[in-house]
Formats: structure tokens, C-alpha cells, sequence
């Protein structure tokens, strides 16, 4: 007899679509067109005051549930509501916004199709004031995937770095 994950499986398997081929150089420029032609220049105009609106913006680039962890602050958060996905973002705006915040340069990116529907991005965030002074610098490791034909953000984890650590590359970043 058939456990009840065994016929989960066969029902979800008998309503799947059919099986696209996978194009990883395509999926790859899709998630990186979405992520930093889209989601990094609204983020950014968001927090810097250019865009006049709130947080709640951001629940179309990040996905509810989310699993965040970070070294600085040292966190490790399940955001399981969008209110919670909502106030995590109002948090980073407010400290970046006291400080100055401007824009964000980015020294190093990385795009990885793992198939049709998931992947992650990683990026050296260098957010810096109308100077040029840095205010904050994080390699972060995002997970993201297509959740009803949209990309989301489903994780990030998060190192602080410094250019004298990090030499600008991801690699040298995650390796610290």
C-alpha cells in the first residue's frame, strides 16, 4: 500500500508540466537582469529617499517565508510573515538613512542557475554616502526562486567584509 507521501508524489507528478530543457547562460541572465536591473536599482531608490515608498515595496522582490543569517549583527531569522519580511527591510533602510546612505557600489557579483526555477546570487555590497565614503560592506549569498512565474528572494546570508580582507572578490571575501 502506498504511503501518503507516495501518492503526494504521484498526484503532484501527474499534474506537473511538461519538463522545459534547461538553458543555465539564459536562466543565469534572466536572474541576473531581475535582480540587478530590477530589484537592486528599486531597492536602492527606495533607500536612499529617491523613490517615495515604503517598505512594503519589497515584499515583491523577497518571498515570505525567509531565512536570513548574518555575522554583523550575528542573526539567524525566520522571517515567516510579511509583516516581519517588511519590518527586517525598514530596519536596514533606518540604520543606512542615518548614516547617509546614497547608493551601493558593487565590486564583485555572481549569478548560478541551478535549473529552471531556482538559483542564488553573490554579491560584495559596498553602501556607500554621496562622498563615496563606505558605510557598510557585506558579501551576502542569496537563494532565490520562480514562485508563480516570479523571481523572489527565499534566503540571504550575510559576511561584513573590507576591502583590505576581501581584495574586492567574492572569493576572497568568503574566505576570510
Amino acid at each position: 500500500m502506498p504511503s501518503e507521501l507516495d501518492q503526494f508524489i504521484a498526484s503532484f507528478l501527474e499534474s506537473a508540466p511538461e519538463k522545459r530543457a534547461f538553458d543555465r547562460v539564459a536562466i543565469e541572465e534572466e536572474i541576473r537582469h531581475w535582480f540587478f536591473g530590477v530589484y537592486f536599482n528599486h531597492w536602492v531608490e527606495v533607500g536612499n529617499g529617491e523613490r517615495d515608498e515604503g517598505p512594503e515595496f519589497v515584499l515583491q522582490y523577497w518571498g515570505t517565508p525567509m531565512y536570513v543569517t548574518g555575522d554583523d549583527p550575528e542573526l539567524e531569522l525566520w522571517l515567516k510573515t510579511d509583516e516581519e519580511v517588511v519590518k527586517f527591510l525598514s530596519i536596514q533602510h533606518q540604520v543606512l538613512q542615518e548614516s547617509g546612505y546614497s547608493h551601493t557600489h558593487v565590486p564583485d557579483q555572481k549569478v548560478r542557475a541551478y535549473n529552471n526555477l531556482g538559483g542564488a546570487i553573490e554579491v560584495i555590497w559596498s553602501r556607500r554616502g554621496a562622498d563615496e565614503t563606505e558605510i557598510q560592506r557585506y558579501v551576502v549569498h542569496f537563494e532565490v526562486a520562480k514562485l508563480s512565474g516570479t523571481w523572489k528572494v527565499t534566503g540571504a546570508h550575510t559576511r561584513s567584509t573590507n576591502i583590505e580582507k576581501d581584495g574586492g572578490t567574492i572569493d576572497g571575501a568568503w574566505s576570510l
